[in-house]
């Protein structure tokens, strides 16, 4: 997840940022009316707890003020789509988002010095309204309203018995490979030695779009753990919601260091957009796990 260096792509992240957040907005808006005129309390408790994370991640410098604002909107977003009753707000989708917030920001914490002198170390403004979008923003149009209605309505990824909680699977796994992609990455470049592109396994050095490590990937694989227990356990879910969503999180990590190896490389995407479709192909890894398997059941 470090910055692309070539601005001639900033467009790329321009687009992320407009497919990402007026969606966002526009379903805050709508769930927020509904919320303030049936319950109130969620709209307040939504609106309160995505305010604080935001000022919190502000005076950590973990982010900058546009990108605050852009998390706080995604973070609304998804609260209110993974609501489920009874209602309590650590049982929404805040606890995964947190999850994924903590294990960036001390992923990009450690080893930063080093990161410095590879070039590779995030700025210390903190992440770009692009960057969280593009981690966090297809998360939030996949459990949107309108999309989640259309999942579940197609009876195609879950009987209607059981709906949604086994659609949350799709927002879980694009917000656990969005964690592995960057403590992957992060870690990588600290601890991970010499790697090695995906493409060619021949050595290359630390940073290189498409290298991968053996200490790297690995992290990876128990951030995205992390995140899809968390979340499974927010979403009062159970082993079937939790094994897709790492499943395909470990699938979109994979899929995005092979962007990164071919696509990235010969800059013909750049780093918000390759971050933005890894975390779109964890997301269709697990509709296509639902749909081949669409009675996975509750806890």
């Amino acid at each position: 997840m470090k910055p692309t260096p070539n601005s001639s792509l900033a467009w790329q992240s321009k687009l992320v940022l407009l497919a990402v957040l007026p969606v966002a907005a526009i379903d805050v808006v709508l769930q927020c009316h509904f919320f303030v005129r049936n319950q109130p309390s969620i709209a307040i408790w939504t609106l309160g707890l995505s305010l604080l994370l935001g000022l919190v991640v502000l005076k950590l410098r973990a982010a900058t003020p546009a990108a605050a604002a852009t998390g706080l909107v995604i973070t609304a977003s998804l609260m209110f789509s993974t609501v489920t009753f009874p209602y309590q707000p650590w049982h929404t989708a805040m606890v995964p988002v947190l999850a994924v917030s903590l294990l960036a920001y001390f992923a990009t914490k450690l080893g930063r010095a080093k990161k410095e002198r590879l070039g590779t170390a995030e700025s210390r403004k903190g992440r770009a309204a692009s960057q969280v979008a593009a981690n966090l923003g297809v998360a939030a149009i996949m459990l949107g309203f309108n999309v989640q209605s259309w999942l579940i309505d197609s009876h195609w990824f879950s009987p209607s018995g059981l709906a949604p909680i086994p659609i949350f699977a799709v927002g879980l796994a694009a917000l656990a490979e969005a964690a592995a992609d960057t403590v992957s990455s992060e870690i990588g470049q600290v601890l991970g030695g010499r790697p090695r592109m995906i493409t060619t396994l021949h050595t290359t050095e630390p940073g290189t779009d498409g290298a991968i490590s053996f200490a790297g990937t690995l992290a990876g694989f128990v951030a995205a753990i992390i995140v899809a227990v968390s979340g499974t356990l927010a979403f009062r879910g159970d082993l079937a919601l939790f094994w897709i969503s790492s499943a395909a999180a470990v699938f979109g990590l994979l899929f995005d260091s092979l962007l990164g190896a071919t696509l990235e490389r010969r800059r013909w995407l750049n780093n918000d957009a390759v971050n933005f479709l890894s975390t779109a192909s964890a997301a269709a890894f697990a509709l296509a796990i639902l749909a081949i398997l669409p009675h996975p059941g509750v806890g």
